[in-house]
């Protein structure tokens, strides 16, 4: 498993041996909804950076998952359409959303490293 890298957003990303990139919510964005109950999945199609693909909703609110990188989404979760509750039990692995092939895999190493996600939390905690 390579390295994670994380958004502002609270997505985290995972390169896989095939060069698509696994996309999930991290576990403090997880904790922060609390108990999910619904996620819609995103199409299989190219999305812009920044575009909502996806919305995961729990028993507080409702949060778009969104594209964290110009690309294609070639795979989605179908777990999560009856156990949305792995988002909850197991953010990093059973509870991941989609797969994409990004539009330039360079940009990947240009998102968050843990260190850095590790003090963005702080520094929301810390606010």
């Amino acid at each position: 498993m390579s390295e994670l890298r994380f958004t502002e957003d609270h997505e985290w990303l995972r390169v896989e041996d095939d060069g698509s990139v696994t996309v999930g919510i991290t576990a403090y964005a997880q904790n922060a909804l609390g108990d999910v109950v619904y996620v819609q999945l995103p199409e299989l199609q190219p999305y812009e950076k920044g575009a909502e693909a996806s919305t995961v909703e729990s028993v507080k609110a409702a949060s778009g998952v969104y594209m964290p990188l110009t690309g294609e989404v070639v795979a989605v979760n179908e777990g999560l359409n009856d156990s949305p509750e792995l988002v909850n039990e197991d953010p990093l692995g059973e509870g991941w959303f989609f797969r994409f092939i990004p539009a330039d895999m360079n940009q990947v190493n240009a998102l968050l490293d843990q260190d850095a996600y590790d003090r963005l939390i702080k520094a929301n905690d810390d606010a």
